[in-house]
């Protein structure tokens, strides 16, 4: 069901809300910065996204994948959501948002959800990795 939901780095100087229904699935990913993250994120059109504080405290590191964004709170170093430009598999820009960072989310619908796992580490972006464990 999609549901509002509010969300901020630990600090606070960034706070945003977007649509998300939870249960349509989240996403993990191997690639070299989602991994060392723990990354689990759910994907949002920029529609459902609303940046409501902290712009200016956003950092943004931009690795290997050219296209990712991976924003960062330049007081306490989470990393709230990332956005992704095209080119990319999905042909449109998308927002990652960190689960963790959502306010008020029920840990059973988050427990219950489907989990798309995506083989980045090998540019395979549209195949499970091998190993999931430690994602």
């Amino acid at each position: 069901m999609l549901k509002i939901y509010s969300g901020r780095c630990h600090c606070g100087a960034v706070r945003f809300e977007a649509d998300i229904d939870i249960a349509a699935g989240t996403t993990k990913c191997n690639c070299s910065i989602c991994a060392r993250m723990r990354l689990w994120s759910v994907q949002v059109a920029p529609e459902a996204f609303r940046l409501l504080d902290g712009e200016s405290a956003l950092a943004d590191y931009r690795g290997g994948n050219a296209v990712a964004h991976h924003l960062f709170c330049r007081h306490c170093g989470i990393h709230p959501f990332e956005w992704v430009d095209v080119p990319n598999m999905s042909g449109s820009k998308y927002y990652n948002i960190n689960v963790a960072c959502l306010d008020g989310v029920d840990i059973d619908e988050l427990v219950k959800a489907p989990v798309v796992y995506c083989d980045g580490a090998n540019d395979d972006w549209g195949s499970v990795p091998v190993e999931t464990r430690h994602l």
